[in-house]
């Protein structure tokens, strides 16, 4: 069952994946993304990362797609009609050697005779907090202190920038 299940979210994917850059319509693409984005979920899911399949969710299903859609509807971008563009002989040309390479690469090591390829507690959420909030505390203060300035940067730019209008 794990094998079919990840046949279906892998060639999904794909599929998906390949919609959203052919798609004519921006919000065809932008929806197409987010099928993308849960697939990927669900195969953070099958790998027993359940806390990085939620993080993929809440950010980027949620958060970076919404920012999409968003200045999709603040630019209002004229479609265009023509799909291929001047480069696209040399991005399929390089898209199989690529595929080529991690096909090679796969089959040349045992990366597809094994069971799981990461260990059973590696995505769990009790184990990510624990490393989070002991090995890693210090830094994690440090970007959560390098966050609050730029937004209090950002607050004061912002501030500037409307005294200026009046």
């Amino acid at each position: 069952m794990p094998q079919i299940l990840f046949f279906y979210f892998a060639g999904m994917t794909v599929l998906s994946a390949v919609v959203a850059i052919a798609a004519p319509d921006l919000v065809f693409s932008a929806l197409s993304l987010l099928i993308t984005f849960i697939h990927i979920a669900g195969l953070y899911i099958l790998l027993h990362a359940e806390f990085v399949a939620a993080v993929q969710i809440i950010v980027y299903a949620g958060a970076i797609l919404v920012l999409y859609l968003f200045v999709l509807m603040l630019f209002n971008p004229k479609s265009e009609q023509f799909y291929l563009h001047q480069q696209f002989p040399v991005a399929i040309f390089l898209g199989l050697v690529l595929f080529g390479l991690m096909a090679l690469a796969a089959f040349r090591t045992d990366v597809l005779g094994q069971k799981t390829l990461l260990h059973e507690s590696v995505g769990h959420t009790q184990m990510v907090g624990t490393a989070l909030y002991t090995d890693f505390l210090f830094p994690f203060e440090i970007a959560s202190f390098i966050l609050l300035v730029a937004l209090i940067g950002s607050i004061l730019l912002a501030g500037r920038h409307l005294e200026r209008k009046k």
